[in-house]
């Protein structure tokens, strides 16, 4: 994560106060996006997400020296009181670890280190001298003690939270969002969508794609719906002859083979859908059997572009109604493709060129997701 900017609204040239406003700015090399179904909301709503983002990054980021998550290095293995946010931070991706049996870890904060990624992608140089690449198992989430806000970090365990954090914080913004200003919202962190509160008239819309020039489709999504998306194609960095990408096999410490190019998943929390998708890229081809095991709607693209859908996803040719001026709310992902994605009940159309969102607001930048 890097440090967050202030929010400049985008521009919504719409006379008719009744339809959603929508805000983007740049945030840990992405973009983050609120959309508010009262206009009158969008200012606060902007200002309550910087806040929990510039809150979150200051605790979670690994790429920060004076971030609380760096400084548990310093305690050496002795056990620590972190703070609230942070415990909750780590409470849920060992959580995530222990629900997907270790294929999601946050362990894996050195490994990413020793292959390359040890600042913000955005800084990090597209080239750069080979490294070694050690098979070896991640050390472990179930090393790591956290009883309330104590915490035990083994002194060989460097902690990152990318695989859980930015969807949770998603989840969190749209919560707070909905309960403090009282209007239905969807928040967008680099393409890790969480809705709350009522939904627009027809329902949310977001369009995507799964690759830049393809066809892109536009996905209804339910309210309280949440969307995730996890990839070999983003964040990527070279090192030497190797072409590295940041989901690592925990089995391994090595960037987990491309079976799949992105997974999406629809489930009840974008927390819960990043870490669905997340350990479906590590799954391989086991993956769609163990989506399909949890019941959750999930589209995959392999390496060549086959789609392979699960658990109820559309297929392209089911076409149902489209929704009256919903809105199209999207957010960009700067180094990646794009992907899409759907639940039960939602309803995917495919659009053949890049229109203006139903909203009457500027067409939507195609959407993405770092995890």
């Amino acid at each position: 994560m890097a440090a967050t900017t202030r929010p400049r609204p985008a521009a919504v040239p719409n006379s008719d106060r009744s339809e959603p406003a929508s805000a983007a700015w740049p945030v840990w090399s992405t973009t983050a996006q609120v959309v508010v179904t009262d206009p009158d909301r969008l200012d606060a709503a902007r200002r309550l997400v910087a806040d929990q983002l510039a809150a979150v990054d200051a605790v979670a980021s690994r790429f920060r020296a004076d971030a609380e998550i760096v400084q548990l290095d310093a305690a050496d293995g002795t056990p620590q009181q972190v703070s609230p946010l942070l415990a909750e931070l780590i409470g849920v991706a060992l959580a995530a670890a222990r629900q997907t049996g270790g294929a999601v870890d946050p362990t894996l904060g050195g490994p990413l280190a020793d292959l390359g990624y040890d600042r913000d992608i955005a800084q990090l140089a597209a080239g750069g001298p080979p490294v070694r690449v050690v098979r070896r198992p991640a050390p472990g989430w179930q090393r790591v003690r956290l009883t309330g806000r104590l915490l035990t970090l083994p002194a060989d365990v460097q902690l990152d939270l990318g695989a859980t954090a930015k969807a949770h914080t998603a989840d969190r913004c749209a919560a707070l969002v909905a309960d403090r200003l009282g209007t239905g919202v969807l928040v967008s962190l680099g393409g890790d969508i969480a809705t709350a509160g009522p939904p627009p008239p027809g329902g949310w819309r977001v369009r995507v794609l799964d690759q830049p020039g393809e066809p892109a489709c536009t996905v209804g999504l339910p309210p309280g719906t949440a969307l995730a998306t996890s990839s070999t194609l983003g964040r990527r960095w070279r090192r030497g002859h190797q072409l590295l990408h940041h989901v690592l096999d925990p089995r391994t410490c090595q960037p987990a083979p491309a079976v799949w190019r992105t997974v999406t998943v629809a489930a009840a929390s974008c927390l819960a859908a990043n870490t669905a998708s997340t350990a479906a890229i590590v799954r391989g081809p086991a993956a769609p059997d163990a989506l399909r095991r949890e019941g959750l709607a999930a589209r995959l693209v392999d390496a060549d572009g086959t789609v392979v859908t699960v658990a109820g996803w559309p297929s392209p040719t089911q076409r149902s109604a489209p929704a009256a001026v919903a809105p199209e709310a999207v957010a960009p992902e700067a180094e990646q493709a794009v992907r899409s994605a759907v639940a039960p009940g939602m309803e995917e159309t495919v659009e053949r060129d890049s229109t203006e969102a139903r909203s009457g607001m500027p067409g939507p930048r195609d959407a993405g997701a770092t995890r």
